[in-house]
């Protein structure tokens, strides 16, 4: 063990002791539940937006929301966590705090998932222990069922969009954002937004539960047809897509978004944006591509089926499925005026599913959930 080990053997559990002496000195007179704790998973991607998404909602809504790293040391408050790996930990299921969390995706037995059967296993051990369950679509919301959850606490809400942050696409910021990512006018540029490298490092092993398999397959496949193909990344740990793409000589840009005003520039790049994933809890790509006045092609996951209307507002495909998507693809390239319709009607998809419409669904979620100081309740 190094001395810098030995050092934090030493001098953490003293100042977890300062720490957890000081909440529960700030929180001693706060009453029981009174306050939500929105949790996510300390990885600053995806599942941190959620867990920042609700802690906004609870409090246009008149709840009271308390700071997230308080949270192991506070007592008999409500918490929710926007990933049910975390909430399911022994950690949190020996708290005395009330329980929520976000159930999107992992379906048991999935080949090379073994948290996922842990995770589910958990849940049917433990079905009365989490009071409210969000999930955003058809096949979670009988997945959790089959656990032996109360209906009553399960309530399926969709994955909202930040329209602000999302504004449509117009000829001059397509410009812009090309002439920044160093793509030509003429190229034609297909989008993938995600993370589908294991780990947090350069992503060389495949996450196939997001397809880069497919998409790679579905990519070789359009390249045949489009010589100008550019491939667009963003995203962490795409190495994987990267080096395939590279073996195929497929012209490519990776870039790590840093802010949603980033992310946004490189949606306006693009020709198309595919979802290639064979199980998703969103994805939020949808949504987003939809309100940038992106043409999107997506394989038939998480809350996709229920928002895509296939050949209206984009083009649906089943899942591992790679010709199907190369077919879309090639479809939006060659007609314009067909690509052009479904960017109009996915907009206006967008346009019903920003966070403060969501707010009377989590109302529901979190009346009885969180005592609400009714001062402050939104009539």
């Amino acid at each position: 063990m190094s001395a810098r080990a030995v050092a934090r053997g030493i001098v953490a559990p003293p100042a977890r002791l300062a720490v957890r002496g000081l909440v529960r000195a700030r929180t001693l007179a706060w009453p029981d539940h009174s306050r939500l704790f929105a949790l996510g998973d300390r990885s600053s991607w995806s599942v941190e937006e959620d867990a920042e998404q609700l802690a906004g909602t609870a409090r246009r809504l008149g709840f009271e929301v308390g700071p997230p790293r308080w949270a192991p040391f506070a007592e008999q408050q409500s918490v929710f966590h926007a990933s049910h790996f975390e909430a399911l930990s022994p950690r949190w299921l020996g708290s005395s705090h009330r329980l929520g969390t976000a159930y999107l995706h992992g379906r048991p037995g999935t080949p090379g998932y073994p948290e996922f059967d842990a995770t589910f296993e958990a849940l049917r051990r433990h079905p009365d222990r989490l009071e409210r369950i969000q999930v955003t679509h058809h096949e979670m919301h009988e997945l959790v069922l089959s656990a032996g959850v109360d209906p009553a606490r399960v309530f399926r809400i969709p994955i909202g969009i930040d329209l602000e942050h999302f504004p449509i696409v117009n000829p001059e910021s397509r410009r812009n954002s090309r002439r920044v990512l160093d793509l030509s006018d003429d190229a034609f540029v297909i989008g993938s937004f995600q993370k589908d490298g294991v780990g947090w490092g350069d992503g060389a092993e495949p996450k196939l539960i997001k397809g880069p398999d497919v998409l790679i397959a579905a990519l070789e496949s359009v390249r045949a047809s489009a010589p100008e193909l550019v491939v667009l990344l963003t995203g962490p740990a795409r190495g994987y897509v990267r080096s395939e793409l590279a073996r195929l000589g497929i012209p490519h840009r990776h870039m790590l978004a840093r802010s949603r005003g980033e992310l946004s520039s490189a949606y306006h790049a693009l020709d198309v944006y595919v979802v290639p994933s064979r199980q998703e809890g969103g994805p939020k790509g949808v949504l987003e591509a939809m309100a940038s006045g992106v043409p999107l092609v997506t394989t038939r996951v998480g809350q996709a089926p229920d928002i895509v209307e296939s050949r209206g507002n984009g083009l649906l495909v089943d899942a591992e499925d790679p010709e199907g998507i190369a077919d879309g693809v090639l479809l939006v390239r060659a007609d314009r005026a067909f690509a052009a319709a479904l960017t109009a009607a996915g907009r206006r998809t967008a346009e019903d599913y920003p966070y403060e419409r969501l707010d009377a669904a989590w109302a529901k979620l979190l009346d009885g959930f969180v005592v609400r100081d009714e001062r402050h309740a939104r009539n």
